[in-house]
């Protein structure tokens, strides 16, 4: 009766209104009815990590930009051998004081980062009931002494022997820290057949991603320093030099493959925003060798490409790209030949390394560097939209990331 009571009510009032206000209710009702659709992209959240080596730039950066923040990791916090914590920074300086004001008037969440880098000794104390015990306590004071909003784990180089120790380690600091969130850092993992020509028939890993997932209130995978580990990549792209730090392809594999096991709502995508630079051991026919010079943030890039008036390019894994001599490379003579027909931009010194290099038959280094800039970023974020992540970490803030980058948010 109350049904029919509604759609009597409906009707009564439509036939008192005019043609112009049902056109307008009609619109009212289309517009709620795609809301939610058209904002979703809006709706994914945004994390930055502040690294204790950029502190002071990487701080003012983040409070600038605070609106379009919804978490901050400070990246401050290392790991001893015996569990015990360090903290790198003095959170009572101003620019962080002033940073931790902005961000709880903003409601933006600071939870800092726990890192610890060394293998063996991750399972010396993860292993031991009374080691864990310890550093499970000690985390959880460190979290509500400082009033942080929760706790990022980022332990790498784990021993394949430590999963479940450590899977057991999330479990207890997730219930020590009661309502406070624990975020969890994860290696890019990729298919077995990216990964080996050949894949092993037994893989060992050292996360069990449904364990995080269970544990982890979010997760944040580290979907970067990629450079020569995707074998069907390496050869998809061999035409040119080739060792990114993040393809958007191999991004996708690692989403993909993700996803198997982690919930979307949980995933937030890690975004790199710096480069590496290689030297390349250019000989006859291909680019063969790869030694890493140094990573660099895009303020320093820039300015390599204009003092070596390298052009910029686009890779097809979508990062930034430029090739040259180095100032001490007997090789910068090679400057003076025009590039070969069809060469893609930026890579123009790599190309005339290989053709010189394929006829005469020696070997040549040229200098090759690919970097995130802010439209390797936009196309992170469109990856994350479309699988309706929970949103992107950003590593790392520190004053000399593309600037651009701040408008995609």
């Amino acid at each position: 009766m109350f049904i029919i009571y509604v759609f009597s009510t409906m009707k009564n009032q439509l036939e008192k209104t005019t043609h112009n206000q049902i056109l307008y209710i009609a619109m009212l009702w289309l517009f709620l009815a795609l809301a939610p659709a058209v904002a979703h992209g809006a709706s994914n959240q945004v994390a930055v990590w502040i690294p204790w080596w950029a502190e002071e730039a990487g701080a003012e950066d983040a409070a600038a930009q605070i609106r379009d923040l919804d978490v901050i990791y400070p990246f401050v916090f290392e790991v001893e051998a015996d569990g015990s914590l360090r903290n790198m920074v003095d959170f009572k300086d101003d620019h962080w004081e002033d940073l931790f004001d902005k961000a709880d008037d903003r409601r933006v969440d600071v939870v800092p980062t726990v890192m610890w880098f060394a293998g063996s000794e991750i399972h010396e104390v993860l292993s031991d009931r009374r080691k864990r015990e310890n550093h499970v306590e000690e985390i959880v004071d460190m979290v509500r002494k400082n009033r942080f909003d929760g706790v990022n784990i980022d332990y790498e180089s784990k021993l394949a022997e430590t999963i479940d120790y450590f899977s057991l380690f999330l479990k207890e600091l997730e219930d020590e820290l009661g309502r406070r969130d624990l975020t969890c850092t994860i290696e890019a993992r990729m298919p077995p057949e990216s990964r080996w020509i050949n894949p092993p028939a037994v893989i060992e890993y050292a996360n069990d991603y449904k364990e995080m997932n269970r544990h982890c209130d979010w997760v944040e995978i580290m979907a970067y320093d990629q450079q020569r580990a995707d074998v069907k990549l390496n050869n998809e792209r061999r035409g040119v030099p080739y060792s990114p730090v993040a393809d958007i392809d191999w991004v996708e594999k690692v989403v993909d493959l993700a996803l198997e096991d982690i919930d979307e709502d949980k995933i937030m995508l890690g975004i790199p925003t710096y480069g590496r630079a290689w030297d390349v051991t250019v000989a006859s026919e291909w680019y063969r060798d790869y030694n890493l010079v140094t990573s660099l943030n895009p303020k320093r890039i820039i300015e390599l490409s204009k003092k070596y008036d390298s052009l910029i390019g686009r890779t097809a894994g979508g990062e930034a790209v430029i090739t040259y001599f180095p100032e001490d490379s007997p090789w910068r003579l090679l400057n003076q030949l025009p590039a070969p027909t069809g060469t893609p931009k930026g890579y123009e010194a790599a190309a005339k390394a290989l053709l010189v290099a394929t006829y005469a038959d020696i070997e040549i280094p040229v200098r090759f560097v690919s970097w995130s800039d802010a439209q390797a970023i936009e196309d992170k974020l469109d990856l994350a939209d479309k699988y309706d992540l929970r949103g992107v970490a950003i590593f790392k803030v520190d004053g000399e990331e593309d600037k651009n980058m701040w408008d995609l948010f």
